[in-house]
Formats: structure tokens, sequence, C-alpha cells
């Protein structure tokens, strides 16, 4: 509101409320209607939104084919009177006279109008009624009616209510003007001075709800009825005010914000004209345009590029082929275009990282040493793609963080679990609200050099769905004869991924597609020795701990002892994130005492790991020894496990095999291959040969809930059944795997370094293994061949000669 509408306000206020202030309560002389005659049955018309005052001069609309006969009859009347009474209407039906009020008001009925179904009359309040008796219980009502007359009063009481009602009357029409032609209206009917009419009046220009304004009129005494009206004026005029505030303060902040864009778009243009600023797009341009300089492009690259800077430039900021384009360029200007890290060669400091990163794994550490010696001598590391293997926790991830730190490099790792979208690895459409480029773009983009280390988590883990086959997107991404032209769909553009070194990691290779398996480079990490483990948590696990928690090593320690005690008996997985986790437990319930200060110092022994992780999860494995039984080694994705094999006689009534143990295929096959093997050479190598020619045999492998698969427990078996069969038991502790055929060869398995690490944690210090695995065990570290006695078997008879230290002479 401005300065003059404020004014004319003002004046009109005055006007109306002009004598208003200075009547004399004392001399009711007024212009109220006259009081006529007024009938004594009245039909009665149900008011569902609020209350009528006798004050009141209101259009009232009803149901033309219900009330449209009553009302002429009405208007024909010389009174032209009607009853109108508040009834809550709940639903669409008309209530019935059990929901009328008793208090209504009568008014005459002025031009009434037809529109549609719909009638629509001008009501003129004149004074309360109360309903005697009900003549028509239905619409239309009709109801003997007695009227209710105000008791003039003059004392000071209603004088002083008066004076605070024109008061509050007067500054809500400052407050509200619409509040002036209510009172225009008033003032040309009635006087000031009646003062039941004038609490009438208040309470009707009120937007109190229903309930209220039906106490005000249901109030006959003119005192408690002015109070009532005065409550309510205070309510809506503190309604007001607070509606006032809120309207200004908008209108300020709406004010405020069109002044402020008004201004900055008039320094726009005065920049502009200047040469001091350009628009949105113009800086655009130019921040695309800087963002190249001391970058090489290729030529098809920057023909592609300046094209969609030509667009940018003619189209309009506020058209949404703006912003695609936009976003387009922001992320094609922001890729390392021909920028490289520069390596570091040093086979030394390599070594050194490594060593400082990872305690154990050897063999790994020089077949890694060797891969970077060779990239070297060839003065790039580009082109190759590493796939480490190997159970969890045994350290994969950090050894790809390792080997980007030896080189020098950035690093960028993504995982492949679970992802089922070939967009994920070859980016988008641009056509599609949202898109986005593939990882290996965004990879470029983070790093912003275009020969990172980037790691491809959990590749064997990789899905497939209806979205496409990201696994099949991968080979043009990882192929080295490919990669020099990767195309990514959002940007289509080729890309130089050939200068990125790729190092993957699975924990097995069975679910990883064979051509994307072929491009790859594959280094197994088998999982750690016991002395491994300790060494890894004494130099690496513990004193992280410690440094992540604030804690000093004269606070907290933990022997020797206790590790090894708690690596044997707690923590025998291949890798040592189980292991990472139990320490973790110690030092919480360590931390505990020290808090709470029952300790200051605590020192970990043996006698305190039971107390602080309970009773050890493994026991000491005892090698199953007796006739028919015999040790097998498996290989599963958490590293090695002995799989001792029983064989029994059920009966004699018929012959077969029966087999027990939630056995795979394969496994079945081993079994069936076994038997038929010993079955066929029944002469050779056992004492009765008719043993099998009557006898119902069962072959079970224990833990029968667990799973288990593969063909290298085929000659333990044999053994177990040429056992049962000689009726002669493996009397000392000796493990063995390998594959059989029919014929009797011994074929080579795998996981020799997992098979070799699960014997000797059971204390088993002789195996068998298969002639071919000869090499396997060889490559393996002194560590772990330190203390076994290994016997290389190439067929069957070997096996046997072994087992039961049987010589050439009596195999004929």
């Amino acid at each position: 509101m401005n300065d003059d509408e404020q004014y004319i306000d003002e004046h009109e206020v005055n006007d109306v409320m002009d004598g208003a202030d200075d009547i004399e309560i004392s001399d009711p002389k007024g212009l109220a209607l006259p009081d006529d005659v007024l009938p004594e049955t009245l039909f009665i018309l149900p008011i569902s939104s609020r209350p009528f005052f006798p004050a009141q001069v209101q259009p009232v609309m009803v149901d033309a084919q219900q009330w449209e006969e009553t009302l002429e009859r009405i208007a024909e009347h010389p009174q032209a009177a009607v009853g109108l009474v508040y009834a809550d209407k709940k639903a669409k039906k008309e209530p019935s006279v059990n929901e009328f009020r008793s208090i209504g008001c009568v008014a005459r009925v002025h031009r009434a109008e037809k529109q549609n179904d719909k009638l629509t009359f001008l009501a003129q309040g004149v004074k309360r009624f109360e309903v005697v008796e009900w003549l028509s219980e239905e619409a239309p009502y009709l109801a003997r009616v007695r009227y209710i007359n105000d008791v003039k009063s003059n004392d000071d009481e209603s004088k002083a209510y008066s004076i605070a009602i024109l008061d509050a009357i007067k500054q809500l029409i400052r407050l509200n003007p619409l509040f002036s032609e209510d009172l225009k209206q008033y003032l040309g009917r009635f006087s000031f001075n009646e003062s039941g009419l004038l609490a009438d009046f208040a309470a009707s220009i009120t937007s109190a709800d229903a309930e209220e304004l039906y106490d005000v009129l249901a109030t006959i005494p003119i005192p408690a009825r002015m109070h009532s009206a005065l409550t309510l004026l205070r309510k809506e005029l503190e309604i007001a005010r607070l509606q006032n505030e809120i309207s200004a303060e908008v209108n300020d902040k709406i004010s405020k914000h069109q002044r402020d864009f008004f201004l900055k778009e008039q320094l726009k243009i005065i920049q502009k004209e200047l040469g001091i600023s350009k628009d949105d797009r113009t800086s655009d341009v130019e921040t695309f345009e800087a963002r190249l300089e001391g970058k090489i492009l290729p030529k098809a690259v920057n023909d592609k590029i300046q094209e969609e800077l030509h667009k940018l430039s003619i189209l309009e900021t506020g058209s949404p082929e703006y912003g695609v384009t936009r976003n387009y360029l922001d992320w094609a200007t922001a890729l390392p275009w021909g920028i490289h890290s520069k390596d570091n060669l040093d086979i030394k400091l390599a070594r050194e990282v490594l060593e400082s990163h990872h305690a154990g794994l050897g063999d790994i550490k020089d077949r890694i040493v060797e891969f970077l010696a060779l990239g070297a001598h060839r003065g790039e590391m580009g082109g190759s793609i590493l796939l480490l293997v190997g159970p969890p926790g045994v350290g994969k991830t950090s050894i790809g963080k390792s080997i980007a730190e030896s080189l020098n490099r950035k690093f960028y790792r993504f995982s492949l679990g679970g992802m089922r979208d070939e967009a994920e690895i070859k980016g988008h459409r641009r056509t599609y609200i949202g898109a986005l480029p593939g990882k290996f773009v965004q990879a470029l983009k983070d790093v912003e050099v275009e020969n990172p280390v980037i790691m491809l988590d959990e590749i064997d883990k990789i899905g497939s769905s209806f979205q496409g086959d990201p696994a099949s997107s991968l080979l043009e991404a990882l192929d080295p004869e490919q990669n020099v032209e990767f195309l990514d769909h959002y940007l289509d553009m080729r890309i130089d991924l050939s200068k990125a070194l790729f190092i993957c990691t699975a924990n097995q290779l069975d679910t990883i597609p064979a051509p994307l398996l072929d491009r790859m480079d594959v280094i197994r990490l088998s999982g750690y020795i016991s002395d491994e483990k300790l060494a890894i948590a004494k130099q690496h696990l513990w004193p992280k701990l410690l440094k992540k928690n604030k804690l000093l090593k004269k606070q907290l320690n933990i022997t020797d002892a206790a590790l090894r005690h708690i690596i044997e008996h707690y923590a025998r997985e291949a890798g040592v994130r189980g292991l990472d986790k139990l320490l973790q437990k110690i030092l919480r319930k360590s931390v505990v005492e020290l808090i709470t200060g029952e300790k200051e110092q605590i020192n970990v022994g043996v006698k305190d790991v039971e107390t602080l992780l309970g009773m050890p999860y493994f026991r000491p494995e005892k090698t199953l020894q007796g006739v028919g039984v015999v040790t097998g080694l498996a290989w599963t994705s958490m590293g090695g496990a002995t799989l001792p094999i029983e064989a029994n006689k059920v009966h004699e009534l018929t012959r077969g095999l029966k087999l027990t143990g939630k056995l795979g295929d394969v496994m079945k096959e081993s079994a069936e291959i076994a038997y038929s093997y010993v079955f066929s050479h029944t002469k050779s190598y056992q004492k009765s040969p008719e043993f099998f020619d009557k006898s119902l045999v069962h072959l079970h492998v224990p833990e029968g809930a667990t799973p288990k698969d593969g063909p290298s427990a085929g000659i333990t078996m044999a053994t177990a059944l040429m056992s049962l069969a000689r009726n002669e038991p493996i009397r000392r502790g000796l493990a063995m795997t390998g594959e059989l055929t029919l014929t009797g060869q011994v074929l080579a398995v795998g996981g020799i370094r997992e098979k070799i690490i699960a014997a000797k944690r059971s204390k088993i210090s002789e195996i068998i293994l298969p002639e071919p695995n000869r090499r396997d065990f060889e490559e393996l570290p002194e560590s772990v061949k330190e203390g076994m006695t290994v016997h290389f078997a190439e067929r069957f008879a070997d096996v046997e000669k072994i087992v039961f230290n049987r010589t050439n002479n009596d195999l004929h």
C-alpha cells in the first residue's frame, strides 16, 4: 500500500466514524427499522455456513426446486418474513428439526432471483426469535415462534462496551478497508446507540467460526452479548494485524527481489556496454575454451568440440538444448586430453613400497616387481591388465593402491559388483534426460591424467540384465588392441585408454566370461599362513587400530602368543579381515576397562583372549583314522580346507554304491569313477576279490550341510574304498588330492598352495600330490614347503604303494 492509498483510507475511516466517537449512548435515537408486527408462524430456512444476525443484510442462496414456491408465498405476504436458523449441515441431505438451533433470526426477503437451479434473495435481519413448536418437520419447514426483544440499557457498563466496540471497529477498518462498506450499510439502518444491534453487527463482520457466532446470537442479555462480541472483535483485530504484517513482509521481500533483479539487469547492460563483463553464454564459451589450453586434442575431437562451442554460442540460454550442449562441453573439455603423469620406474622403490604395505605374499610381490620391471624396460606401463584372484581379505585392493603409489600414478577405484547396466561402462546416449558418461570417462575426469591406475573391483560379481551385458562392454575398454579408440556413447568421441593400467580383483574365475579372462594377466593370491598372519597383525593391523583410536602401546598391548592363539583358534580364514574384526573387539572391550578406571594399563595375554572373545571358534582338528577313512584336501573361495572321506559296508544283500554329503555333480562323477576303478582292479589291489560283488558300500563326506564339488577328491575316494575292501586302515597322518581317471591316471588339480596351508593347519606333514603339480609345488615359498613331506603320483598304483607300503612285486 503506497502513501496516497494510506491517506485516502484514513480519511475514509474518519468520514465513516464521524460522530461515532462523540455520540451520546444515553440518548437512543436511531435509524432502526420500525418494529412491525411480525407473524407468529414462520417458514424456516436452514443456514449451514454461519448464523444470521438482526443487524445483517446479506444474500442467501437456497435450492430453487425445494424453496421456490415457498419464497413466492413469503414474498406475497405484507411482512415478507422468513426465519433463518443455523443448522450444522454435514451431508447433502436436508437437516432434521433436531439439528436446528433453537434461536434464529427473522429476516425480510428482497429481490429474489432464480439462476439455474439456485434461488438467491437478499435477507434483511430484523429480530431474534425462539422456535416454540414445529408445525412441519420436513421441508418446507414451518414453526410457531416467539420473538425476543432487546432490553435497552443506559448503564455505564453498556456505554463502556459500546465505546470499546466502536474503537475496535475503527482499528479494524484501518487494517482492512473492506469493513467500511459493512459499517456504512449498518449506519444507514441503525444507530450506534442501540447496544444490542451494535454487538450483533460487530460479531457479524468477524470471521469467527459458526459455534462462536451462535453463542453471540443466543446470548440475550446485552452486556454479556457485547462482551462476547468484543472478544471476537479483538481476535479478528489480532488476525488482521498478523495478516498485514505477513503481507507487508512478503511485499517487502518481493519488492527487494524485484529491485535487485532490475538493478542486476541494469548492471549487466552497463558492464556490457563498457566491455567489462559478458553475458552467461559468452562466459560459458570462454570457460570451455580456457580449459582446452595446454591440452593436445586429436583432430576429430577438436572438430567435434569446436562444433559444439559454435552451437552453444548461438543458442538461447533458456532453451533446453542449451543445457544439454553445455553439460556435454563440460564433460568433453574436462578430460585430460594428452596430459600424462610421469611414471616412477625405480624398481627398488616399488619393492620397498610393497614390503612396507604388505607382509607375506612374497611370490606375489616378486610377480608384481617383474611386471613393473618389464614396463620400466619398455619405458611405459600402459596396455596391461592385471587380475588379482584370491579369497576375501587377502589384500587385493590394497595391492592395487600400492602399485599406483610405487609408480607415482593417480589411483581410481570403482566396484563392478552387481552392475547390470551396460551404460555404466560405455555411457548413456546424449538424447536421454540425465545422461552421463561411463565410469572410465568419469575416472579420467577425476584423476586429470590419461595414465592412471584404474582398479575394477569384484569383476567376478558383474551382472547381466535386459539393460545389457556390462562384461561384454568391458572387452573393448580393457583389450589393449581396442582401447586405443574406446568409444563412449555419451561423448561419441574416441578416447585413448591404452595408457591406463587396469587392475581387476576377483574371488574366483568361474563367473568371469572366457573372452574377458583371456585378456587378463592372472595373479593368484592364495592366502596367508599363520606366520604371515602373525606378522601382518603385529606390523599393520594392531598399530593401525591403536593409531586410529588414539591409544598408546603402553596403554594397551597384546602379546605374540595371544595373537597366534587368536589366529589358530578364532581366525582361520585365508585373509585377515576376520582377524582385524577380532582385534577391534578386543580393543573395544579393553577401552571400556580403561575409561571406567578399572585398569590403567592392559596387556592382553593368551589367558585373556577367551575372556574377551569367548570360547574358541575352532578346536584343534583331529585327523580321522580307521578302516575306510582318508583325509583329502579341498579348495574353497575362502581358502584351503581338509576334507575327510568315509567309506563303510552297509550289508551284503546286494552290491552297489550310496553317496551322501551334499555332493555336486562333478564330485558324484568322481565317486563313481573311483568305485568303478577299484571294482575293476579287485584282484590287484585287495585281499578279498569278491568284496564288491556282494556288498553295498556307503561313501560319505562329512559336514553334509556344506555343498562340496570338484574333481580333486578322486584318488581320496578310491583310497577310502580300497582301505575298506582291504580292511586295512591308514595308520599315519596323511592327506591327498588329485583327479582320477578310469584308466588309473592321476591328473593335476588347482589350489596347491591353499591345500598345503590347510594340511599344515591340521598338523598333517605328509601329502600326496599329482605328478603334474610338481612344478606348482616347487614354485611355492620355502615358508610354505617347510616341514612338508610330499609324494608325487602319476598313476593310482603310486598312490596305493605310498599309502599301503606295497612294493611292485605286491602289485602283481
